[in-house]
């Protein structure tokens, strides 16, 4: 084999290998236009901001702030900034008429706006992104000019503010009962759009009324959208309106034998987050490339979390097979949009018709409240779902969360085990469930603490080895135990010198009443006396102590012998046991006895 380098191929580049070019703004004073890096184009407008020397310098930093490489990248961010610059110049306006130059602004002026802003009634968290956005500026002003700005300002531009923004209330996940409804009208819902896709509108009728439907639809299929003045559109609604067929939705009916329609977006998004745990702004803006990697029946989606400062690009692995799995909806997607897609330059997945071909989805709430209504779906206390689209992806969590036990290994998908625990899993909806865990295992705790109690009937099936409860021995120790030759004061001890309370080895270092607490006491009926007599003998010492001091010292015996240990025999038991109090043997522990 030849050690010589190959010859290579040169590089050629096409005209569509061109780079992109970038984000360009046309600059006229304080009024120009930004090219967001998402949510297309920003009319910046600062020409009624006052004093001008001081709006002009805000404005270069909303400029920088949204070139290539900036924080702004987002058209919606970028105009509440616009809006935070419009209410600091009303304050300076009415507070402070003075300021006439940038160096005129002082760290008063900041501190000012935002008390007038909390003496408006903004809450915490409002109120320090507000004041943020008017800091950033003015260090956005101050790394470009220097020295321009005062030196107490300079100062206080290294904070925010001096007070907590408070804690956030996070949005809280729906119950499995409003889950449930979602996802079964979900899929109900996208079923049937597939299956409108795959039967236009029937060409059922006369023969006229075929021929005009027939119209309408070459139409749509050769230029994507047909007009509702368009003759062939007018011909098909007129001989409906003739033969009394609905003619109220005709737009509707003939374009979504061939296109997704604004109605559909509700269920697939629903359905797609529910199933994916994507944010719902992720889902919006998946692309038709966006599935990669197949692999034993799932498949990777790529997408992007703009929030995810430099690590917006993320990969989620999901289930890929029939429309029931979330590659194979989006492929489907894929699928049906193709027609659309050749009318519309767009890489969206969602191209959808609602009066022209779109590309792209907004924030309607309208259509969500009507897909709601429309399937009767209701919160947890019946009434009328207000659907919160941003509130599936914490659903998603809940539900997977429940499904996992809470096992965090298993929880913790996409995030490291402190976040998914502090975002995900600390929920209102969750907190039922937390407290009756706790509450268990409390109980359990306190199960596991205490003696083993064995009324008659009980004894005598633990002797002959038919009951498993309390401590495991073997027959010849479970026999000591039971005739008294392991007995303390309380209680007979099935392990002395391997106490809970001290080494092993060593003898127990409780006091006599310690046996109440402890797993190795098993507390039999022989035992009743003792106990009976040591509870008269702590009821008779509330008389020398104080209410507090007799609660510390016997308040945790009183209740375990008068809530635990006596209702497990009967009345007939216990007098037969308080009648021989006084002809009862004292038991002193095995290293006492002589």
């Amino acid at each position: 084999m030849s050690t010589r380098p190959r010859k290579g191929i040169p590089v050629r580049f096409s005209s569509s290998d061109k780079a992109k070019p970038l984000p360009r703004h046309t600059i006229a004073g304080l009024r120009f236009t930004v090219e967001a890096r998402y949510g297309g184009t920003v009319m910046v407008d600062l020409t009624d901001l006052k004093p001008r020397a001081l709006a002009i310098l805000f404005a270069g930093a909303l400029r920088r702030a949204a070139d290539v490489g900036g924080a702004l990248g987002a058209a919606s961010t970028i105009k509440q900034h616009m809006h935070g610059y419009r209410r600091f110049f009303a304050y300076l306006h009415q507070r402070s008429p003075h300021i006439r130059l940038p160096g005129d602004l002082a760290a008063q002026d900041i501190d000012g706006f935002e008390e007038a802003l909390e003496a408006g009634g903004m809450k915490p968290i409002h109120r320090h992104t507000v004041v943020a956005k008017v800091v950033l500026a003015l260090r956005s002003i101050d790394a470009d000019r220097p020295r321009l700005l005062g030196e107490g300002l300079r100062a206080r531009l290294t904070y925010t503010s001096t007070q907590s923004a408070g804690r956030s209330r996070p949005r809280d996940a729906y119950s499995p009962f409003v889950a449930r409804q979602l996802r079964d009208a979900a899929r109900a819902d996208v079923d049937r759009l597939f299956r409108r896709l795959a039967t236009p509108l029937g060409d059922d009728g006369d023969n006229t009324l075929r021929l005009a439907t027939a119209a309408v639809h070459v139409k749509i299929a050769k230029e994507g959208h047909i007009d509702s003045s368009d003759p062939a559109f007018r011909r098909l609604y007129f001989i409906r309106l003739r033969r009394d067929l609905p003619v109220s939705t005709s737009s509707e009916d003939v374009h979504g034998g061939h296109h997704l329609l604004s109605i559909d977006l509700p269920p697939l998004l629903t359905l797609l987050s529910l199933e994916t745990g994507l944010e719902i702004e992720c889902c919006k803006a998946l692309t038709i490339d966006c599935l990669r990697n197949p692999s034993a029946g799932t498949v990777e989606i790529a997408y992007c979390k703009r929030r995810a400062r430099g690590a917006e690009h993320k990969y989620i692995r999901v289930r890929d097979g029939s429309i029931g799995t979330p590659g194979g909806l989006i492929r489907k997607l894929i699928e049906v949009t193709a027609a659309a897609r050749r009318f519309v330059d767009s890489d969206c997945l969602w191209v959808y018709h609602y009066r022209r071909l779109k590309s792209g989805i907004g924030h309607n709430t309208e259509l969500i409240d009507a897909w709601t209504a429309r399937r009767n779906i209701v919160d947890d206390d019946g009434r009328p779902l207000r659907l919160v689209l941003s509130r599936l992806r914490k659903t998603h969590k809940a539900l997977w969360y429940l499904k996992t036990e809470g096992h965090m290994a298993r929880f913790a998908v996409g995030h490291s085990p402190e976040v998914a625990a502090r975002h995900y899993a600390d929920l209102p909806s969750l907190r039922p469930l937390h407290e009756t865990t706790v509450a268990t295992a409390f109980a359990e705790a306190v199960s596991a603490a205490q003696p083993t109690i064995l009324p008659p009937k009980a004894e005598a099936r633990w002797r002959e080895g038919q009951d498993e409860a309390g401590p495991r021995l073997s027959p010849a120790r479970r026999a000591d135990l039971l005739d008294g030759n392991q007995d303390v004061w309380l209680a007979s001890c099935a392990g002395f010198h391997h106490s809970p309370f001290g080494e092993a080895g060593s003898p127990c270092p409780q006091p006599f009443w310690g046996c109440l607490e402890c797993n190795n006491a098993v507390i039999t009926a022989r035992k009743l006396p003792g106990i009976l007599a040591f509870l008269d003998f702590i009821e008779a010492e509330r008389a020398g102590l104080s209410a507090s001091d007799w609660q510390i010292k016997f308040g945790r015996a009183h209740a375990r012998i008068t809530t635990q240990v006596l209702p497990a025999f009967s009345a007939a038991t216990i007098a037969e046991a308080r009648s021989s109090i006084d002809a009862r043997t004292l038991y002193l522990p095995p290293e006492a006895r002589p």
